[in-house]
């Protein structure tokens, strides 16, 4: 990977010193299955970002001001347990620098690092998974740090909330608290203020971009019939944002395609939206709590 700032931003609001967010890239592939290739996601992430307006109409702010780092990216790979380890390391390292860190994949198995850094980092964490597949297996071709594992770790140590789920083996079940999933089947009924009402104070949201339909994001390893849309995922993202501390954020399996640009931006635009929403509504709880 070239080393740019984020989205083409000056580099007044490019340095770690000064910048409130950190994005971590990890373009790691090692695991997956069937569509190869999101190691080469957090490329096109950045490409598309650089190409993105910096105004976001909604919030009617320039998120960037606030100071986006981009940090070297993570790129061992000569294990799936070393590059868990190396991803675990390097966030928890941001974090007690007091950043705002996000990471990019990269598959779904460079989660595990980050949620237990965040996990060992936040006290009583909730974690929201928005994903076609449950990723709960305990093992899966000889590892624990396979990418159908991805919060497997995170049911078990942390209050797991998942979302748009469409898809899992029957083994998953015997890891699954159905009170605390929203299957994809179901996310046309009132169930937002349910979930939010599920979560901790502290949420960490990790993202899987096969949760949303393929009809708008193709490109990724794993697409799934049945997704959710824009507008729903955005409503959903800002409840959160404005009810509770969501303390980061991963957003992992964009597998680029040079024939289908689309789903690059689109991970652009959410990765934007979401730093957006934070810093929009960074004291909306306390406000609250005041009045």
């Amino acid at each position: 990977m070239s080393k740019k700032n984020y989205a083409g931003i000056p580099d007044k609001y490019a340095r770690l010193d000064d910048a409130k967010v950190v994005l971590i890239p990890v373009p790691y592939d090692g695991t997956s299955t069937w569509g190869k290739g999101a190691d080469k996601g957090p490329d096109a992430f950045l490409e598309a970002s650089e190409n993105m307006e910096l105004f976001d109409i909604e919030t009617r702010t320039e998120v960037y001001k606030k100071g986006v780092y981009l940090a070297p990216p993570v790129t061992e790979d000569s294990s799936p347990e070393k590059m868990v380890e190396a991803v675990h390391k390097t966030v928890k390292n941001y974090i007690k620098q007091e950043k705002f860190v996000t990471i990019f994949g990269g598959e779904h198995s460079i989660s595990i690092g980050t949620i237990r850094a965040f996990n060992e980092s936040f006290e009583d964490l909730t974690v929201v998974q928005i994903d076609a597949h449950a990723d709960l297996r305990p093992e899966y071709e000889g590892t624990t740090c396979n990418h159908a594992c991805a919060v497997h770790e995170a049911s078990k140590k942390t209050n797991l909330i998942q979302v748009g789920i469409r898809s899992m083996d029957i083994s998953e079940m015997d890891h699954m608290d159905e009170n605390q999933v929203y299957w994809a089947h179901d996310l046309y009924e009132d169930w937002m203020d349910d979930a939010i009402g599920q979560m901790t104070p502290n949420v960490f949201i990790t993202i899987d971009l096969d949760a949303f339909d393929p009809s708008i994001l193709p490109s990724t390893g794993t697409p799934e019939p049945g997704g959710m849309f824009w507008y729903e995922t955005l409503e959903f993202l800002k409840l959160m944002f404005k009810k509770k501390n969501v303390v980061g954020f991963d957003i992992v399996e964009l597998n680029p395609n040079e024939n289908e640009r689309s789903s690059d931006f689109l991970a652009a635009k959410l990765y934007y939206k979401m730093l957006s929403y934070k810093f929009k509504y960074l004291n909306h709880n306390e406000d609250e709590d005041d009045e």
